[in-house]
């Protein structure tokens, strides 16, 4: 594992105040298609979410000192094995119920889900075993339209689509 800090190849484009406390951040790539925007979105690993529909765009912790877009641009790397191109939209930050709070980019790409490959994890599996166990932190990858991905990801990382939608509109009209 590295960590990314000022200056490094992962800390390019806009680049947001160093970040001490515990925040996550993360990437969102979005291609079109037949006019239609698509967002790719992963399904966690692990057995604690097998048989969970629950989908997220990459994103992970900061480590401390790390700059917020370092650590997307990580972490995106990480989980998809893609190394992510700008421009970078910056879609500000929102906060979950846990009061986590998460800063999120987009940036336009197109690539194959079923070739990705993330990062491993590991965990005691199975509980009280005694035995670890090595998972993938995301098990699989694919792109949504819109419409579906509102309907697979949890509501607090939904203002970060729509705010993607309006800069997509934005730079169509330009």
């Amino acid at each position: 594992m590295f960590t990314a800090r000022a200056g490094d190849r992962f800390a390019e484009g806009k680049i947001s105040k160093v970040v001490t406390k515990a925040v996550s951040a993360g990437l969102i790539m979005y291609r079109l298609t037949d006019q239609r925007l698509e967002v790719l979105l992963v399904h966690p690993g692990g057995p604690f979410w097998k048989k969970k529909d629950s989908w997220t765009f990459p994103r992970g912790e900061l480590l401390e000192g790390e700059i917020p877009l370092a650590g997307a641009l990580r972490e995106f790397w990480e989980e998809t094995s893609i190394e992510a191109k700008p421009p970078y939209i910056d879609l500000g930050s929102a906060r979950q119920k846990s009061g986590k709070m998460i800063y999120a980019w987009a940036f336009a790409g197109s690539c194959d889900p079923t070739q990705l490959r993330s990062n491993l994890f590991e965990m005691e599996w199975p509980p009280h075993s005694g035995k670890l166990s090595k998972f993938p932190e995301i098990d699989e990858a694919k792109f949504f339209t819109v419409a579906a991905a509102q309907k697979k990801m949890r509501p607090s990382e939904w203002p970060f689509i729509e705010r993607l939608q309006q800069a997509v509109r934005v730079s169509k009209e330009e």
